[in-house]
């Protein structure tokens, strides 16, 4: 068996590594870089009748993990968006949440944004390659008890921390970055270094070189014993069909009478759902009756729920964006570090904002400065496009 295995990156014109790799022969059949993602119609050849994973880079994936029950349903699933809604500066709506394996009670989740996700599919199907599995880069590299492990890229470094936790950027914030991370840490990290990668003298960290393959084989060989990929539920890739059907017509009369089995299951199950649904509306509005007996008439309980909120909360005075962004104006100004967007969620006195700095100790002087301030700073993904650093923060009154 033989896979093409293609590492792309978060716009078109960032160079593409590639790989053929058999496990047969357990070597490289061939490899190479492209210089942009418009030139991956070159490889149309190179795939041939190979499956295709691609890696997608691991700064544009949020890596979460939340705790749930050891047995959960499709309910609890489905809420999970909303139990990692502090942890997203965007709109759940525009993103998209794939599920991993689970760790004891610990259920492993990747966020990304689902312009991203439309992004790589459609750069691949405009080449004529269709990829069957999509997995974080770090997710690729060798995952070692009691270590993290680490490695050079062209001009990025990709880190492995744990089973469900890496980093991806350009060497320039990655080297801080490193030190950051291992700075708070109780024990000595040990890094196994898997390229040549000059990272200089960090405290309490402990290099360990370990160059027995090429990048490119090492993410290969990782993407391959992967069981995680982010083509899931909206993404999950079509089936290709063929001409062959008369061959095997009494298997598709067989899959037939099946799916109309399942349907009719369905069919009960969507009718005992709705039953559930409808029951547990009436209960909202008893509940809401209770609370607003003023109410004469319900027509959406959601916004006639928000309506009574924002009164109250403006009887009672709530906390202001305005004074909240001018309490923190010395730390923006100190630190230069510049917001690009601003949310305000006046229910929990709380601002969510993209910022936009000239390198890593920017963003940490501000969060310092805003602490001192009096406020709670909690610090989301950190990615670097160009010779800037950009950050989500969260900022509690």
């Amino acid at each position: 068996m033989e896979q093409l295995v293609i590492r792309l990156g978060s716009q078109i014109q960032e160079p593409v590594n590639w790989l053929v790799w058999s496990a047969e022969q357990n070597e490289i059949i061939a490899s190479g870089v492209l210089p942009d993602a418009s030139e991956l119609s070159t490889l149309r050849d190179r795939a041939g009748n190979r499956s295709i994973i691609a890696l997608v880079p691991g700064s544009d994936v949020l890596l979460k993990q939340i705790t749930l029950p050891a047995k959960v349903g499709s309910k609890a699933l489905a809420a999970i968006p909303f139990m990692l809604e502090d942890d997203v500066t965007t709109d759940i709506e525009s993103t998209y949440f794939a599920i991993g394996g689970r760790e004891g009670e610990l259920q492993n989740i990747a966020v990304v944004q689902k312009e991203k996700m439309h992004f790589w599919i459609d750069t691949m199907n405009e080449a004529g390659l269709s990829c069957s599995r999509l997995v974080p880069d770090v997710l690729a590299l060798p995952h070692v008890e009691g270590a993290w492990t680490a490695m050079m890229l062209g001009n990025e470094i990709l880190l492995r921390q744990s089973h469900w936790q890496g980093v991806q950027g350009e060497v320039s914030w990655m080297i801080p970055a490193i030190a950051h991370l291992t700075k708070h840490q109780e024990e000595k990290v040990v890094i196994q270094n898997l390229t040549e990668l000059e990272i200089p003298a960090i405290p309490n960290t402990e290099l360990q070189p370990d160059i027995s393959a090429l990048p490119m084989e090492v993410l290969a060989k990782g993407a391959m014993a992967s069981s995680f990929n982010l083509l899931q539920g909206e993404f999950r890739p079509k089936q290709n069909t063929n001409g062959g059907f008369k061959k095997w017509r009494l298997a598709a009369i067989l899959a037939g009478v099946s799916l109309l089995a399942t349907l009719a299951d369905k069919g009960w199950q969507a009718s005992h759902y709705s039953s559930e649904s409808n029951a547990l509306k009436a209960e909202i509005q008893e509940e809401f009756r209770r609370a607003f007996p003023e109410v004469r008439r319900i027509v959406s309980v959601r916004k006639q729920m928000n309506q009574k909120m924002q009164v109250l909360e403006g009887s009672s005075g709530g906390t202001s964006m305005l004074v909240m962004l001018s309490q923190l104006s010395p730390a923006f100004s100190s630190s230069k570090v510049k917001p690009q967007t601003i949310r305000f969620d006046r229910n929990r006195a709380e601002i969510r904002l993209q910022a936009v700095a000239s390198n890593f100790e920017s963003l940490e002087k501000f969060k310092t400065l805003a602490e001192q301030q009096g406020f709670e700073v909690q610090q989301g993904a950190i990615n670097n496009r160009d010779d800037l650093v950009m950050g989500s923060l969260i900022i509690r009154s």
